[in-house]
């Protein structure tokens, strides 16, 4: 860690004050999202103000639906004033695209689910129930057969 004049944190406090746990730190240290910190003459890990400011980079990336590698990519990205806006609208373009991919896909499962559910009436033996049927792999009757929703696997 480079060497700074900001308020120095313990793996606890940074943590705290991230609102993660201190496991949270040790994987981003291991995946290279975090650099690794000094250490004082105890051997305990001390954290300045940018590692803190790093790990709310981290966080509001993920709340914007980054990957990982995503983050580490924008992390490389925003660290050098020569990066084009170009490059960093890049990702984020094709981090929205795959969102709003999965939006189509929870629709068409929304549709589906709801569907079943609404052929259903909840009473009587689980035998004809359309909902079972259906996630068991059986044929219900052509009256409830919905269209199948898609996965994000398909």
């Amino acid at each position: 860690m480079k060497s700074e004049t900001s308020p120095v944190h313990t793996r606890a406090a940074l943590a705290k004050a991230a609102g993660v746990g201190p496991e949270t730190l040790r994987f981003y240290e291991k995946k290279g999202l975090l650099e690794k910190p000094a250490r004082n003459a105890a051997g305990h890990r001390l954290y300045g103000a940018a590692d803190l400011e790093r790990m709310r980079f981290i966080s509001r990336a993920q709340l914007l639906g980054f990957s990982l590698q995503d983050i580490g990519q924008l992390l490389t990205l925003t660290g050098s004033i020569r990066t084009p806006r170009r490059m960093v609208r890049g990702i984020a373009s094709a981090r929205l695209e795959e969102i709003r991919q999965k939006i189509r896909d929870l629709k068409s499962m929304e549709s589906a689910l709801s569907r079943l559910v609404s052929q259903c009436d909840g009473k009587g033996a689980l035998q004809g129930c359309p909902i079972a049927e259906f996630v068991s792999g059986g044929t219900p009757d052509s009256s409830s057969n919905p269209n199948p929703p898609k996965t994000c696997h398909e």
